[in-house]
């Protein structure tokens, strides 16, 4: 019986190009048990020398499917991230442990606003419940904010623009160059910010923020400066390479 704890041979069946220093990978998981959007799984690499390093990456798909996707953005001199980003070819294994992580997650049976708040790489997770969202029933109000430092930067960024109307809407937070146009000039997520590209917090939406260590602290002060409750903020951050 396969479970959270078993690691399992991971085929990887497509490497997709996202962004200059970002790869989406396509990996085969023979017995998969499905996992929920939101959750993330361990990535281990073993050297020919016997060395081996663990890595937690989000999944952007979610469900039975037995093909788990991964978003993937290069930290220099890291252990992990630059061997995803730009050695792994189709046909090379690694192995997988998961799903991983109850606390993150979103299901459409939820009828209450949902705020999703993404920095980096960080949207990995918060698009799995886009599609979901998306390809479900549900009718409540979904927004997310996207920060990146320019649009180059941006993984998903076409998929993300597609699912726009109904109820889901997106907004753009560049923070080094924003593209011509832009309402919103270049800068870090702010407090003007939260108040004029998030459900407000009179709507008592589910927030989920996702990035950098830095960034999630600063939006989740910021997000209850605001008024949003902080039991309503489910968080996930990173700092591993």
């Amino acid at each position: 019986m396969t479970t959270a704890s078993t690691w399992l041979v991971a085929r990887v069946v497509g490497v997709h190009e996202a962004t200059p220093h970002g790869r989406i990978l396509e990996l085969r998981v023979d017995g998969w048990p499905g996992n929920l959007a939101g959750q993330h799984v361990d990535v281990r690499l073993t050297a020919e020398d016997g060395y081996q390093a663990v890595r937690s990456y989000s999944l952007a798909s979610s469900g039975d499917a037995d093909i788990l996707e991964l978003a993937v953005d290069e930290v220099p001199d890291g252990e992990v991230s630059p061997y995803l980003v730009e050695d792994v070819r189709a046909g090379d294994e690694l192995e997988v442990r998961g799903p991983i992580g109850a606390y993150f997650v979103w299901t459409p049976d939820r009828p209450e606003p949902v705020q999703l708040i993404a920095g980096g790489s960080g949207i990995v997770p918060l698009l799995s419940m886009a599609r979901v969202h998306a390809g479900s029933a549900s009718t409540a109000p979904m927004r997310m904010l996207y920060s990146v430092r320019s649009p180059d930067d941006a993984f998903y960024a076409d998929e993300l623009d597609g699912l726009v109307g109904g109820s889901f809407a997106l907004d753009w937070a560049y923070t080094r160059t924003a593209p011509p146009g832009s309402a919103r000039p270049a800068g870090r997520v702010d407090a003007a910010t939260i108040l004029a590209s998030t459900i407000p917090p009179s709507e008592n939406p589910a927030v989920y923020v996702c990035g950098p260590t830095g960034f999630v602290e600063a939006v989740a002060d910021l997000l209850v400066a605001a008024g949003h409750s902080p039991d309503r903020i489910r968080t996930e951050r990173f700092g591993g390479a």
